[in-house]
């Protein structure tokens, strides 16, 4: 078996804000494995500034790994701890070249019946005129779930967009989740808490930057609404450090990300502790291409969960690899009649 990496930039249709700043492109990596005349493939996504091992030496553990491929999966996994989107793009590449189609991972109703994922539909940050219009198409899209970044504009602005979307829709007929990428304060981070609980929010993700456990546990003993970890999960490797986490934080929900928290295995390791911990869950991607997205959308409808998950992000990019994977009412399908870009592999080995 040989195994050879491959690095691709994603070129973002419309610059993307955050509280962390504007996204004009995504920097990901693939890692291809050939045996005979058997390929498969898995991507390691990571996020600048925010991914553990957004580190100077990422090329060169990755050019370590495809070195050392006959060491196997499970040894290799246990070398990659603190890479977790290797770890991930392994797991992918190697359920890929055992399978008997490169890119049905989990074989299941959602990639043989097109039985759907229901998803959230994202709201980037940006002016007012921005979230509105963004807002106005995901509900003409038949998104019934809708996630609003906030943090970067004026707060009352975005409350107002909240109000506004609250004062049309029911919670009967529309969730409402924001997520904060930890934009708060310590200080005023319960009053705006409570301002949020007044448009019957379904939940915000890390309202405080991470590593505040304190704080952060007497945040989700007194909220008004349900807190959901993000990035405090990140960088977490050891098993009782993370049961650690959850019985002081005792958080309402977590948030899994493969590439950024150990790919399936750190995923399903964070879900056992949160439900011996009655911690609620959902599993989103991190601006991964579609090969990425479809491994973990694949992986994510074989857990049997209801919610809706945050796999909505593969149309953000320009130069997105063509695949079966197709947003449509809300929800997230695997269409029998749209095919993988036949090359793709040959492609990226180039």
């Amino acid at each position: 078996m040989k195994a050879t990496y491959k690095k691709y930039i994603l070129n973002f249709k419309t610059p993307s804000g955050t509280s962390r700043g504007v996204l004009t492109e995504k920097e990901t990596w693939f890692i291809i494995l050939k045996n005979d005349d058997n390929y498969g493939i898995g991507e390691c996504g990571i996020l600048k500034g925010l991914s553990i091992d957004d580190v100077p030496d990422y090329e060169s553990k990755l050019k370590w790994t495809c070195e050392n491929i006959h060491l196997g999966l499970n040894i290799l996994l246990e070398h990659l701890v603190e890479f977790p989107s290797i770890q991930f793009g392994l797991e992918q590449a190697f359920l890929s070249l055992q399978s008997r189609n490169p890119f049905e991972l989990f074989p299941s109703a959602f990639t043989k019946n097109e039985a759907p994922i229901s998803i959230n539909g994202l709201i980037w940050m940006g002016d007012e005129s921005f979230m509105l219009k963004q807002l106005e198409q995901k509900l003409k899209d038949g998104f019934q779930c809708i996630k609003m970044k906030i943090g970067a504009i004026d707060f009352n602005k975005e409350l107002s967009i909240l109000k506004f979307i609250r004062k049309k829709f029911t919670v009967d007929e529309i969730e409402l989740r924001v997520d904060a990428n930890g934009a708060f304060s310590k200080e005023n981070a319960m009053d705006k808490l409570k301002q949020l609980s007044e448009c019957q929010i379904h939940s915000i993700e890390q309202p405080i930057k991470p590593g505040q456990w304190d704080t952060m546990a007497g945040l989700c003993k007194e909220t008004p609404l349900s807190i959901a970890l993000d990035e405090e999960l990140i960088g977490i490797f050891d098993v009782t450090e993370k049961r650690t986490l959850l019985q002081i934080i005792k958080p309402q929900y977590i948030i899994l990300k493969p590439s950024l928290v150990g790919g399936y295995r750190g995923c399903q390791e964070w879900i056992n502790l949160a439900e011996q911990n009655d911690i609620g869950w959902w599993v989103t991607s991190a601006l991964e291409s579609n090969i990425g997205l479809n491994a973990i959308a694949q992986w994510t409808y074989s857990l049997n969960t209801q919610m809706p998950q945050g796999l909505g992000t593969g149309s953000l990019f320009t130069n997105n690899f063509d695949s079966p994977l197709e947003v449509a009412e809300g929800k997230l399908f695997y269409r029998k009649t749209k095919t993988w870009k036949i090359n793709l592999i040959e492609h990226l080995c180039i």
